[in-house]
């Protein structure tokens, strides 16, 4: 729905200030997506890159064995990525984001806080990480109501993983591994950071 749209950039653009930079992906049988590139800076004098999708919140997630899709009610959400700037090649993960924010209508996907999503391959040329864990929304970004009976548009961090980390969250759990982050100090941040320490 256009107007969702309208007012998730009209939340953003009052969240994070004006986009230096946006591109359109549009696969085969779905929406438009794009995503926004929103200049930040870390508090300590770095610059920060903030990665926002703007169009998955257009239509609400389905689940896949719901046997009729409800045009109004379901879970809504964008989804956003924070980098540090100039470390790496990270513009060229404008489409693989834009791949997991069509995942919902493409693969008929929920995406829900403490889910994995795997890319099947680098976030961005020479990225160490494969796949991302979503974590929960309100922190950069606040929860957008929508009138009812619609759902909420939530924006959801994507915390990069790399293949070991989305192995051991397989078997521990989400919790368990952001709480190893926290514990390691790890700046979720860094384009270039090595997998936090896994083993007890």
């Amino acid at each position: 729905m256009a107007h969702v749209l309208e007012l998730v950039e009209t939340r953003l653009l009052g969240s994070l200030g004006e986009p230096d930079a946006r591109a359109a992906v549009t696969f085969l049988g779905t929406d438009r997506i794009e995503v926004l590139r929103f200049p930040a800076s870390d508090g300590d004098g770095g610059v920060l890159v903030r990665y926002v999708t703007l169009g998955m919140s257009a239509a609400p997630m389905t689940d896949p064995s719901a046997v009729l899709a409800d045009p109004e009610r379901g879970p809504r959400a964008e989804l956003v990525l924070t980098v540090r700037a100039g470390e790496a090649d990270t513009d060229k993960v404008l489409r693989p984001l834009a791949v997991l924010a069509a995942s919902p209508q493409v693969e008929g996907v929920v995406v829900a806080p403490g889910a994995s999503l795997d890319l099947g391959g680098p976030l961005w040329p020479g990225a160490p990480f494969t796949s991302v864990l979503v974590a929960e929304s309100g922190g950069l970004v606040e929860d957008l109501e929508l009138d009812a009976p619609m759902d909420p548009v939530r924006f959801l961090p994507l915390l990069p993983m790399t293949p070991n980390e989305a192995a051991w969250k397989r078997v521990h759990g989400a919790a368990a591994l952001q709480e190893r982050w926290l514990a390691h100090g790890t700046d979720l941040r860094d384009p270039r950071r090595t997998s936090v320490p896994l083993a007890d």
